[in-house]
This record gives C-alpha cells, structure tokens and sequence, in this order.
C-alpha cells in the first residue's frame, strides 16, 4: 500500500516467490469503447462528478471527472475470479472510501475489496460467503451498502447464505442471524445459482434500512428500523411471483423493481411498486399495464433533489425494445424516453451493428439519477454505458452517448498480426470481431458477414496478408443453413461467407460439420486454398465453389497453412501421435519424420473449440514452425521432419505468439502466456526460447485472465494480449 490514507487498511500480503525483474513495458488497451454486460452504474453522493461501474469479468471502474475518462480499478489483480463484480458502494460521507464484493461466481474465490483512495490501491478481505458477479442475477443489487449513519457498519446480502454484517468497515463479517431468510445454501450444480437477497438500502433520512429476497417462494421486502439488528417483512406489496431485484429509498419513498426471473435473460413480466414509508402503503407504478406488455424491470433511481421523479429500465423487454420510463409525479404517469431518443455513438460507431441507428440497449439492468444534478441520467447495457446530460428536457428528442472513455470490457478469443494491412485483426466473443487500423480508435464496424456470436479462428495468408479467413459460432438469428466461416480479401473490411457441402463420416448420413463453431479454417500462403477442419479435412482452391477431402489425413485432423510456402501445410494428429505434411497444396498428406519430437502429442489436444492452436508457421521462413506440447515449445526448421526444444524447460507456456526480430537475431521474437518459478504473466523471449523475461508487471495483470497472444511481425517488442474481460491490451517497450 503506497498511499498513506490507505496505510490504516493495509494487510499483509502473502508471501510470494521471488522472480525476475520485469522488462520495462508500457501498457495500453485497444480502443473499442465498452463492449461487455455492465450490471450496474452507482453514483457516489458524496461528491458532485464520482461514479463507479462494475462489471462482470472486466473488473470495477471509476469515472474521473478532471480527465474525462474511466480508470480501471483491479487491473493489478491476479485472481481471475475477482474480475467479476457483485456490488460497489460508495461510503455516502467519504468521498475515497469505497467497496466492491468481488467473486465471479459459487465456485471461486470471493472478497471484499476496500479502499480509502477511491481504488488506487486496495486492502482484500476474504469472506465465507460466495458471490456470483458473473451468474445469472448479477444485474441485482445493490447487495453491498454502507452505513451512512455509521459509515463503519457494511451489510451484505449474499446469494446463499442469507444477509451478513460488518462493524469495522469491512474487515471482518458475521452472519446477521435474525434475518428472516437465512439462503438456500450453495447450488448443486455449477451453473445454477440463486437470487438470494437481492439488494439492501438504508434511507439517509432515518435509521430504517431495507432488503429484498429474491428467491423463488421466498420472496419478500424486509424491513429494519435499528439499523440492521432486527427484521420484520412488510406486509402487501407485490404478489409472490414478483422478485424483488432492486429498490431505491429517497423522499419517504421507497421504489421497487421486480421481474419473474434474476435475469439477465429468461424474464417474462414485471413490475414496479412504491411503499410509502411513514404508513407502510404500497402502489403499483407500473409503467406498461398492456397484455401483450413484455419483459420484466431491473433498474431504478430516484431523484435526490426533486421528490416524486425516479426512472425505471426494462429488461428483456425484446419487442419493441428496452427502455427507460421517468415520472416526475412518483409514478401516476410515466414518460417512455425510448420513444424520444436518439444516440449519438461517434465515439463507438460499431454499436450500430450494420444499421442505420444504434438500438436503444438490451439487459438494461443498471440505470442511475446523478444524485447532485438529476439532467443526467445513465444506463448499462449489454454493449456498452450510455450517458445524457438532458434528462430534464420536458420535449423534443433527448441525446444519449456512450459513457465508455476508458471502458474496455470484452471477452477476446482470438487475434492475429498480418504481415500487411491493418496491425490487428480479432475475434471476440459477442461481438464477433474488428479490424484495427489505429489501435487508439474505436472501429467503425464489426464482421458482420456471416453474423456471428463469436469468432474462434483467424488466419491470414503469409504472402498476401490482405487475404483473412475466420470461423466462429453461429448467431442466435442465423438460419442453420447459413455459414459459420467467412473470408475477405480486403484485409477485414469485408467479408464473404464460406460453406463446406454435408460430409459423409464412418457411414452415416450425410450432414454439414461447419455450422457448430468447431471448424476451423486456414488459408495457403498465396491465399488460394482454404482448409477446414471438419471430421473430414476439405480442402477448396475456389473460394468454396467445389470441395475435396485432403488424402492421407485421419479423421478429426487439424491442418494449418505454411506463411511463406503455398504448397506447404501441416497437420497434427493427436491420437496417433503423427505430424503429417501436405506438399501439394492440401490436395493429399503425408507423415512427417518428426524427429525429435516426444511421441505421445496428447498434451497437445485442444480442450474447446475457442482455444488458440498449438502449432504456429513462421511468418518470414518456408518451412519453420512452433509447437507448444505440454508446455514446451519445439522448432522445426525442415517443415516437421525434425524437432528440437528451444524453450527454457522452467517456463510452461499455456499460449505463444510469434514477432518480429530484434535487430540481427536469427529467431523472431517469442511471446508467451506461461508460468515461470510459480509467476504466471506475459513473457518475452529474443534467442529462441533459451531465455525468457516477464513483460507485464504487478500492476498490469488483468486478473491473469489470457486467451491468446501475438507479436506483431512490423514491429519489434510489441505484443498484444486477448483478455477475458479486459478487452486486448498491447505493450511495447518503455521509453523509460
């Protein structure tokens, strides 16, 4: 802990093994603008301009208002599973305190994170109860709340195991026995999960202090007038099919969200009730009372400076859309601002999606009234953070942006460095993927031919790296008879679908392997001939037009393309322990010598269609490849005939990447996602894995969350990263 207000909460850190001092590396994100499911937006209101955001597997952030962007508040973070945020609380009378509760879901790790210099630095407290910032229901909440009467006094209501207590700002917890709910105690199954107690929020203007269960047959608001010590559920009130998911407290008011389900998808109906505090009165505010009303509500906030105004979002309300209701009469009328919006989305042009507009937002589950000037008003998305500052605006058309300076939450699957064209080309998950052609510049589009989830594969071709190829999981929307793999021929910027005819394989019927995201496709050198890894290898020289099964390959046969060499392609057989070899262009395929080469290649099976192959093509030499098995590398110089292990036998390499050389090195720049004398980080190494230096430091981690690596072949040192929920970051070396 540097800060010194921070020195009162310092802990002890564990013990570490010593390793190397990090290369100097400066460290960026690529620009896209957001991109991930923001559960939540929370205004501090102890400082005009103070606001934080969490979200699922990127981590929490804080807007800064002096330099007019977010600031990532956990990239320091080594523990993946405190990436994904349940709650964040503001202290309401310190402005530097705030909490988060950090797990990503039942089976990992969970904390309370506190901090008393607004998240520069951090003290973690491990806690006994799970959380799930990554589960179904992380747009409920808040669940974290402190005190404003007694800013040391923290509740936390936890998903399953009832509602917990904390008297000493966070340090340590007790279970609150005389809540009425106690939990339903963990799931049995991994992905299911519970609702739990929902939210909890205290009224600044008395000692009462609310919470919501939102566990089916459970369901209820409970009430405390002694600050948390004892319980009573209120009685009335929305009917048992209504989950309480969020509720705000102003004015002697408190709002009420509810839906049929924890979201973020699944829910049916909602609604959205008011409780008169001094006289315990509910009212149904619903704002769509219509039969054919869809969807249910999350979001709610109320003005602080004008009594009577609060704003409500829907969630899964798919046809006609989301939205956000405001009423400036405590819900006897609601305005509908979908119908009155317009979004200017400049600074993340690929929110369009191939329209003419950008939609309005789905799974609007957090919506936030900036408490110190209600004009402005913010919700999350599953995209992306919009923001207005023309909330008070009576008519006319009211403009929304993207809130995402600084936000870069995506989860990346995959990215490769052509030799020409733009430096960087994704695929991500969601979002399908972009073509960078200024890393500091949100894109204009995605790949949207064909319209994919996600992307799993790219590859370019070495002698003409304007040719790309890529496969990726179908959309929801696509009819099954479309295509799951596409090229281009313009670097990215446009794309053509590609369609492997059906395949007869061990005498069943015929059928298409090429629609369930798990058939990867590589291009030839020339970028003539595409190969695809259906059971069947097929191989077309026409841009898909006519197809023919590769000879000499077994089924299930993985082949890649040499960089530099159009008749050269490689492929791995995992089961029989093989490395074959096609001179012709993938028309037939031989076995490779592979001397050298350990004869079990099971450590080298993929473990899920969105793993980054284990053999990598030099890009600048015919006939030179890498191979990670196990977690070493091997080189052959003479198109697999021979092997031999280059890499430093302490490191294990989960992922590599290949860059250009440094200056009068006859091996290219080696990088590596890997695990060196029990650190695990990004490494570098310059002599052909003899040697290797951690590139990122303590302060760039990311929660160590890596799915793929690459050097870029133009530019000596530098190395970008796919995270998984940190966007792709990108480093060079210091000038420094």
């Amino acid at each position: 802990m540097a800060a010194a207000a921070a020195l009162a909460w310092a802990a002890a850190a564990p013990a570490r093994e010593a390793a190397a001092e990090p290369a100097a590396y400066a460290w960026r994100n690529v620009r896209v603008g957001a991109g991930g499911f923001a559960p939540n937006i929370v205004f501090s209101p102890a400082e005009r301009g103070l606001a934080y955001l969490r979200t699922d597997m990127g981590g929490a952030y804080r807007w800064d208002r002096a330099v007019g962007r977010w600031i990532p508040l956990q990239d320091g973070n080594a523990v993946s599973s405190y990436m994904g945020v349940e709650s964040v609380a503001p202290d309401p009378t310190d402005p530097n305190k705030v909490y988060l509760a950090a797990g990503m879901g039942h089976w990992g790790e969970a904390a309370i994170w506190r901090s008393a210099d607004r998240g520069a630095t951090w003290d973690v407290v491990p806690v006994p109860f799970r959380m799930g910032g990554n589960e179904d229901g992380r747009g409920l909440g808040e669940r974290l709340a402190v005190d404003p009467h007694r800013p040391s006094t923290l509740l936390f209501g936890s998903r399953h195991d009832g509602l917990w207590r904390s008297e000493d700002s966070g340090r340590s917890w007790a279970r609150v026995t005389r809540f009425p709910h106690q939990g339903l105690g963990l799931p049995a199954g991994r992905r299911e999960t519970h609702g739990g107690v929902s939210f909890v929020v205290f009224d600044p203007a008395s000692r009462s202090v609310f919470a919501g269960v939102a566990d089916p047959g459970a369901a209820a608001v409970y009430r405390s007038d002694d600050g948390g010590g004892s319980w009573r559920r209120l009685p009335g009130g929305p009917p048992p099919a209504m989950l309480p998911v969020k509720a705000d407290v102003a004015h002697g008011r408190l709002y009420l969200a509810c839906s049929t389900g924890i979201g973020p998808n699944g829910i049916a109906a909602g609604s959205v009730w008011r409780l008169d505090l001094a006289g315990e009165r509910w009212t149904d505010i619903t704002p769509d009372r219509s039969p054919t009303a869809e969807g249910g509500y999350m979001g709610v906030s109320a003005d602080r400076n004008r009594p009577g105004r609060v704003a409500v979002s829907s969630v899964d309300r798919w046809h006609p859309g989301d939205t956000v209701w405001l009423s400036d009469d405590d819900g006897a009328k609601w305005a509908n601002l979908r119908e009155r919006s317009r979004r200017d989305v400049s600074a993340a042009p690929w929110l369009r999606w191939g329209h003419e507009e950008a939609e309005f937002g789905h799974w609007t589950a957090g919506l936030a009234i900036d408490p110190f000037d209600g004009g402005t008003i913010a919700y999350t998305t599953g995209a992306t953070v919009y923001r207005t500052d023309e909330g008070e605006r009576r008519s006319g058309t009211m403009l929304w942006r993207p809130w995402v300076s600084g936000i870069e939450q995506t989860a990346v699957i995959t990215l490769i460095s052509p030799t020409g064209g733009a430096p960087l080309v994704s695929g991500f998950g969601d979002l399908a993927g972009f073509v960078h052609d200024d890393l500091d510049v949100a894109p204009a589009t995605m790949h949207l031919v064909p319209r994919l989830t996600n992307t799993n594969n790219l590859d370019y071709a070495g002698r003409k790296p304007n040719v790309i190829v890529r496969s990726g999981t179908l959309h929801a929307e696509q009819p099954q008879s479309g295509a799951s793999l596409g090229y281009s021929e313009d670097g990215g910027r446009s794309w053509h679908a590609v369609r492997v005819p059906p395949i007869a394989v061990r005498g069943q019927a015929p059928q298409r392997y090429d629609l369930r995201g798990e058939a990867p496709i590589n291009v030839s050198a020339d970028g003539a001939t595409f190969i695809v890894g259906t059971p069947i290898v097929m191989v077309t020289h026409d841009r898909g037009q006519s197809w023919a099964a590769a000879a000499g390959l077994p089924l299930g046969a993985r082949a890649i393309a040499d960089k530099v060499d159009p008749r050269l392609f490689y492929a791995i057989d995992v089961d029989g322990g093989r490395i074959f070899v096609s001179r012709d262009g993938g028309r037939s395929f031989a076995p490779a010598t592979a001397r050298g080469l350990p004869r079990d290649l099971t450590p080298a099976r993929m473990r899920g269609r969105e793993d980054q192959w284990p053999m990598v093509a030099e890009f600048g030499r015919a006939g030179a490849l890498w191979f990670n098995l196990g977690g070493r590398l091997w080189r052959s110089d003479d198109a697999g005939e021979s092997f031999r292990a280059f890499a430093d036998a302490d490191l294990v390499v989960d992922e590599f990447g290949l860059g250009k050389a440094e200056s009068g090195s006859a091996h290219p720049a080696l990088y590596a996602i890997g695990t060196k004398a029990g650190v695990r980080g990004i490494w570098r190494s310059l002599d052909g894995g003899g040697h290797w230096t951690r590139i990122n430091d303590d302060a760039h981690q990311w929660g160590l969350r890596f799915r793929a690596v690459s050097g870029d072949p133009r530019h000596f040192g530098r190395v970008y990263v796919a995270t998984d929920g940190r966007g792709i970051v990108w480093g060079e070396p210091s000038a420094d």
